[in-house]
């Protein structure tokens, strides 16, 4: 099997995140990614798939462009990174525009290919693991961690991922994600 173009996005995300720590966690961002094309690897072994996977937050967290992404890995990747990107509102903060970006990011994958949701399903199954650790270790104070920080608007966002996810439904992944869900959220 060649990989050598995940072996490639592997390195480019390491470089792009280098320094940076997973927010509250204490531990190297880069972790995140690879856990997101572990998760995709239970779902694909297309290279450029998992390649996108952990690119995923090279242009939304760091100085890399989509551009870049193009010129180093294609217009394909470049595309799945761009579609698991949020979208930036003009002249809104990231708290004043967290949920028409939530929305919109809801809306995109409802009516994404599924090549766009392994790489979404890998990227949201990795973020609600943490949320789930994080929560069972410090309960509600998790929820200081995010620039939003009531609980409520978290549950609408996961429950509208799980919707707009849920062609993926039997799979590993989606099942995981949609039972953390209600681990976190349960009533």
């Amino acid at each position: 099997m060649d990989t050598s173009i995940l072996d490639k996005a592997i390195v480019f995300a390491v470089k792009a995140h280098q320094g940076a720590e997973r927010k509250g966690k204490g531990f190297p961002y880069i972790v995140h990614p690879m856990e997101a094309v572990s998760i995709a690897a239970t779902m694909t072994n297309d290279q450029e798939l998992l390649a996108a996977a952990a690119l995923h937050d090279t242009v939304e967290d760091t100085a890399v462009t989509l551009k870049d992404v193009e010129r180093e890995f294609g217009k394909r990747i470049a595309e799945l990174v761009e579609a698991e990107s949020d979208i930036e509102f003009e002249g809104k903060s990231r708290q004043e525009s967290w949920r028409l970006r939530k929305e919109e990011a809801i809306e995109r994958l409802s009516s994404a290919t599924n090549e766009v949701k392994i790489v979404a399903i890998a990227d949201k199954l990795s973020n609600i693991r943490a949320i789930y650790r994080d929560y069972q270790a410090i309960g509600d104070k998790v929820w200081d961690l995010f620039c939003v920080k009531d609980k409520a608007s978290h549950e609408w966002h996961f429950r509208g991922l799980a919707r707009a996810l849920s062609s993926l439904k039997g799979t590993f992944a989606y099942d995981e994600f949609a039972e953390t869900i209600e681990k976190v959220f349960k009533k």
